[in-house]
């Protein structure tokens, strides 16, 4: 099921993670699916994509200042039950982020079952650029959040379950 993922970045200090989660939270707006790393590795990306397009997007300099100042930030990504109205709080309180399509697909918790899902992509030449999940013990399933390069084809490609 494709839905609508919301990424954003946090200062990497203690109580920023605790807004962001009370602001969804108060007005009823549930995360139901949550990724956390350090802004540097998504900087990183950036560098190793310059390195294989040979692109130069940016100074050598800049590339030193983003890198060290990307540790002070946290790239967050989540998956809401109400994408509109997450958008709509993180824009009224002035938060840095961007939105976009991802696939969803909540699936059995059991041994191989990721295997075969990322396996079938990669059958289809379907590149997976990220993915994370959430895994729940009260009846065995767990939603997995992919970010395609063909978020519409990969969705198509898991319609009523088939994997």
């Amino acid at each position: 099921m494709i839905r609508r993922e919301i990424s954003l970045f946090l200062k990497n200090v203690p109580g920023e993670l605790g807004e962001l989660t009370a602001l969804l939270g108060d007005n009823g707006v549930n995360i139901d699916a949550i990724t956390i790393q350090d802004a540097s590795s998504y900087v990183q990306n950036l560098f190793e994509a310059r390195g294989k397009s040979l692109k130069r997007l940016a100074s050598s300099a800049s590339y030193s200042s983003m890198r060290r100042d990307s540790a002070e930030f946290a790239l967050i990504r989540i998956l809401t039950d109400d994408p509109e109205k997450a958008v709509e709080m993180l824009r009224e309180k002035k938060y840095l982020f961007d939105s976009k399509e991802v696939v969803a697909i909540e699936m059995t918790n059991k041994p191989g079952e990721l295997a075969r899902m990322t396996k079938k992509l990669g059958e289809e030449q379907i590149n997976i650029n990220y993915v994370y999940g959430s895994v729940t013990t009260g009846d065995g399933k767990c939603l997995f959040v992919f970010c395609p390069e063909d978020v519409s084809f990969a969705d198509k490609i898991f319609e009523g379950g088939n994997y």
